[in-house]
Order: C-alpha cells, then structure tokens, then sequence
C-alpha cells in the first residue's frame, strides 16, 4: 500500500492526513469546503479547523471524491451523522476489496446503527477496519506521542494496518473486536457532555471521578450488549478514550457539557463551533440504542434528556443521585 485517501477536512481528517503523509503515503485529503481545499494547497494549513499547523507538503486536498478511487486505504472520518450520506457519494468509485478505516465516532440517529454497519449497506464490497483512541487532532497534529486502537475483523489485517500507518510519535494497537472499538468511541463523547456539565456546574473532583467511573460502567454494558468485548473497552479505545474526552475542556463534547453547566442553552454552547461536538448528535441515538437493548445507562439517559430540554440540569442531577442504592 502507497497511497493514503482521507474522507473529511476537518480537524481530526486533517490530523489523520498528517499522520498518512508522516508515514511515507502519498496523501489525498478530500473536503466539501473549498476553502479548506485552497488554503491545505497553497499554504499547507488548514485554516478553518487546524489553524497554526504547519501540514506536511507531500498532502494533496481535493474537492472531488472520485480523485481518492486509486487509493489503497481510505480513512473515513466525515462526522458519524454525516457518514452515510458521504460513503454513498464515494461508492460509485470504489473497487471491490478496498480498505476502508472508519474513524467517525458516533451512533446514526434513526436508524441506531454503528458506522461499521452504516459502510457494510453503503458499500458492501469495502473491508472495513475502526480506528478509535485518545486522540486530540492538535495534538496529533503537531505530532505529540498518542497510541490508539485500530480493529479489523482479522489480526493479520490489523496488524498490517497498525504498521502502515505507524509513526515514531502515532501508535496503534491492533484489535479484532470492531464492535468494542465503535461502541466507546461512541458513548465516551455523550459521557464527556456530563461531565463538562459536572465542571461546569462546580460539582467538584469527587463527582468527577465518580461519572467517569460508573460511565464507564454504562459504556462498557452496552459494548457487550452490541456484541463487543468487555476487554476492548477497558482500553485505549473506551477508558482510554474517556479520560481523555472526559478530562479537558479541550475536548469539543465536554466544552459543550461546560457551557450546559453554567447555565447557558444548547444553542448558546454551540453557536460560533465550526468543529462538530459528536455527542451532541449522539446521545439521543444512545439512548434509544439501550433502550431497544434493555441496557442501564443512567447517566447517558439523563445526558440525551438535558440535551432534548426534556429536564433542566439540576432536576437531572438530583434525579440520578436521589436512584436506590445497590451494589457496585
């Protein structure tokens, strides 16, 4: 494989087009925005989504999709909403067998369906891989030190992926459990809006420490449930992945949770964002899914609740506070 297609201009395909070009791919990075495709072109920065990083010379942006069809590894990363749509643009110029790395993290809402399923109606003939992880874009970016999960369905094939894109500063762990992978990714970005609504309403360490733990719980129930393994999640791509999301404002879902808990509207913690916040989209789509599973996942219950204006964010505390006591 010598030729990397990255699906999405923002800040994490981006990223994700650096790590490819640092890995000795040549690099095509496609984006809807033209503005996107100019500046990554002219002056190797994107502007819009990465702004004060310098982007490896050797990536090309594109505003056309059909310009990815030579690639030998596709990385997916169009928001998990938005997927759908654009693997359906991309099928017409996909050859049978093609690699695809699916890097949105997320539930489709409707149809309540992983982005591994969301590929396999879109484009059936694809392979299908998942990366997941803690991974902040700038940081990835700049090339600071970040190890991720990347599954596919056979451990060959995910360690050959693992090593392509390998770099001395980007290290992926090679998994077979997809389902575990998409599932945390998935459910740590509706768990980071509770938290940030913890830190924002100064609720304290302690609370804190207590969501991320019993989220995990949450999380880790409905990985199972779906068909994932409980191992997958207590790594890189679940706990690891909600610490991360759950510890720094710099994450865009806990900003969101930030601004909830100081007491501003959803439309107010979201206006002016060009980076799209996952769990915002996600957690009504959660819920639903445990729901439909018979799965307890009281805090992203109350979470999608807050987000839908169904409760305000006190009555949602006490709420969850106030359940039975049981064992741990």
């Amino acid at each position: 494989m010598k030729r990397a297609g990255v699906i999405g201009g923002g800040a994490w395909g981006t990223a994700l087009a650096q790590v490819c070009a640092r890995a000795g791919l040549e690099t095509t990075l496609w984006a809807r925005e033209a503005d996107v495709v100019a500046s990554v072109n002219a002056s190797h920065e994107n502007t819009s989504f990465l702004p004060g990083i310098d982007l490896d010379a050797a990536i090309r942006a594109t505003g056309d999709l059909a310009e990815l069809a030579a690639s030998d590894l596709v990385l997916a990363v169009a928001p998990a909403q938005h997927l759908r749509a654009t693997l359906a643009a991309f099928a017409p110029h996909v050859r049978d067998g093609l690699q695809i790395l699916l890097c949105a993290k997320g539930v489709e809402q409707g149809s309540l369906k992983l982005m591994t399923e969301v590929l396999a109606e879109t484009i059936p003939r694809a392979a299908p891989a998942v990366l997941s992880g803690p991974s902040f874009a700038g940081e990835v970016a700049r090339g600071l030190p970040t190890a991720v999960t990347l599954a596919c369905p056979e451990e060959d094939c995910a360690r050959d992926l693992a090593e392509l894109i390998a770099t001395p500063t980007f290290r992926p762990y090679f998994a077979t459990d997809m389902i575990g992978a998409e599932a945390g990714g998935a459910v740590k970005n509706v768990l980071a809006i509770a938290c940030g609504i913890v830190e924002g309403r100064g609720l304290g360490r302690s609370a804190h420490a207590a969501l991320i733990t019993r989220g995990f719980s949450e999380l880790t129930r409905l990985a199972v449930a779906l068909g994932g393994q409980a191992e997958t999640v207590a790594g890189l791509c679940g706990l690891g992945d909600l610490v991360l999301t759950c510890s720094s404002p710099q994450s865009r879902n806990m900003s969101v949770g930030l601004a909830l808990g100081r007491g501003q509207t959803l439309e107010e913690a979201l206006a002016g964002k060009l980076s799209v916040a996952e769990g915002v989209a996600s957690a009504p789509a959660v819920r639903q899914l445990a729901r439909k599973l018979g799965v307890d996942v009281p805090i992203c219950e109350a979470t999608a609740a807050i987000l839908a204006g169904e409760v305000g964010v006190d009555e949602a505390i006490r709420g969850l506070l106030s359940r039975p006591l049981r064992e741990e």
